[in-house]
C-alpha cells in the first residue's frame, strides 16, 4: 500500500493523545491482521485521541520482520485512512539502515517518525553525543517528515542527558518532538524547562506512565505511550482535565489509571506490552493474548493481578 499524499503534521499538531497500538499474533506467530484492525478500531473510536504510533515497542517490533514491519504500518494507514497522523517508529542500529527504513516509511504514507536509540550506543553513547547527533542527522538527510526524539529511561545505557537532547534538538531541526520516559520526575522537569527554553517549539509527550499525572502537572505537550492502548480514553479524559486545570477531576480519573500502571509496569519491565495484551483479550478487545519468543505466557499468578487491577480501575472495553 502507498498513500500519495501524508498528512501536513507540523511540530505544534504533535500534541495530544497518542496511543501506540499492541499486534496481536496469532497462537503459530503469525501477524493476527484480523485482531489488530479490531484492536486499531477500538482506538480509533475513542473521541479525543490525535494520533497512532506504529512499529513500536508496544507493537513488538524489534520480533518483526522488515516485511512484517512494512505490512503492520499498511494496516495502521488503511484503518486510520487520514483520520489522525500515523507515527512510524525507526527501530534500526545503523544509521544508513534507519535512514533506509525512514525512506521506506515516508513512501508509504507515514506522516512522523518516531527515533529509537541505536544500540550501538549502548557502551556509553550519552557521554559521546555527537554519535547520536551523526545517527539523527543521517535520517534527517533521507527525509523532510517530523522527528520524535526516544528518550530512554535514567537508568539505561542509551539514555540521554538534558544537555544532549538539547543539543540534538538544537542542531536537527526536523526533531518536532521528544517522547520522554525517563522515569524520573526530576529529570523529566528538567527536560521539559530545556526544551521550552529554545528558539523553537519541540513538543514534550510524556511516556511516564507510572507517574503520567505528576508528568503532565509539570508540562507536557501530549501523551505518547503503549499503554493508551488499553486506557486511551481514560488518557484522553486525564489529559483533557490537566489541561483546564481541573485538579479533582484530573485525581479522579489517575486513581482509575494507577492499578493498570503499576500491574503493567512492574518488574520485570520486558513483560509491560505482553500484560497489556492480555488485560485487552480479557476485556474483549482481542480474541487472544500471544507474543512470540523470546517473550512467554504470563503465569496464572500474574492473569490473576491483571484481572484485580481491571476490576480496580473500572475497566470496560468499548
Amino acid at each position: 500500500m502507498q498513500r500519495k499524499t501524508p498528512m501536513a503534521l507540523s511540530p505544534l499538531s504533535i500534541s495530544g493523545v497518542i496511543p501506540a497500538h499492541l499486534q496481536p499474533f496469532t497462537a503459530e506467530g503469525r501477524l493476527d491482521e484480523a485482531n489488530l484492525r479490531k484492536h486499531l478500531r477500538s482506538l480509533l473510536d475513542v473521541p479525543g485521541i490525535s494520533g497512532m504510533t506504529t512499529n513500536a515497542h508496544a507493537s513488538e517490533t524489534a520480533t518483526l520482520t522488515d516485511d512484517e514491519r512494512s505490512r503492520q504500518l499498511d494496516i495502521v494507514l488503511e484503518e486510520t485512512n487520514g483520520k489522525v497522523p500515523v507515527i512510524a517508529g525507526i527501530y534500526e542500529d545503523g544509521s544508513a539502515k534507519a535512514a533506509a527504513a525512514a525512506i521506506r516509511a515516508q513512501r508509504a504514507g507515514a506522516d512522523g517518525l518516531l527515533i529509537f536509540p541505536s544500540a550501538v550506543l549502548d557502551g556509553g553513547g550519552y557521554q559521546r553525543p555527537e554519535m547520536a547527533r551523526s545517527h539523527f542527522a543521517e535520517i534527517a538527510s533521507a527525509t523532510d517528515l517530523p522527528l520524535v526524539a526516544f528518550i530512554y529511561p535514567h537508568f539505561s545505557a542509551l539514555r540521554f542527558t538534558v544537555d544532549g537532547i538539547m543539543q540534538l534538538c538544537s542542531e536537527i531541526e526536523t526533531i518536532a518532538a521528544v517522547k520522554e520516559w525517563s522515569n524520573d520526575i526530576v529529570i523529566y522537569e528538567r527536560t521539559w524547562r530545556a526544551l521550552k527554553s529554545l528558539d523553537r517549539d519541540v513538543a514534550v509527550l510524556s511516556s511516564f506512565s507510572r507517574s503520567l499525572f505528576s508528568s503532565l502537572c509539570v508540562g507536557a505537550d501530549g501523551i505518547l505511550s503503549g499503554h493508551g492502548s488499553i486506557v486511551a480514553s481514560l488518557h484522553v479524559s486525564l489529559w483533557e482535565a490537566v489541561n483546564k486545570l481541573d485538579l479533582a477531576e484530573a485525581r479522579r480519573v489517575w486513581d482509575r489509571i494507577w492499578p493498570l500502571a503499576e500491574e503493567c509496569y512492574k518488574e520485570p519491565l520486558l513483560d509491560g506490552h505482553n500484560r497489556m495484551k492480555n488485560i485487552l483479550a480479557l476485556t474483549g478487545g482481542i480474541d487472544e493474548a500471544h507474543v512470540r519468543s523470546p517473550l512467554q505466557p504470563l503465569s496464572d499468578d500474574e492473569l490473576a493481578g491483571l484481572r484485580t487491577a481491571i476490576a480496580e480501575s473500572g475497566l470496560v472495553h468499548a
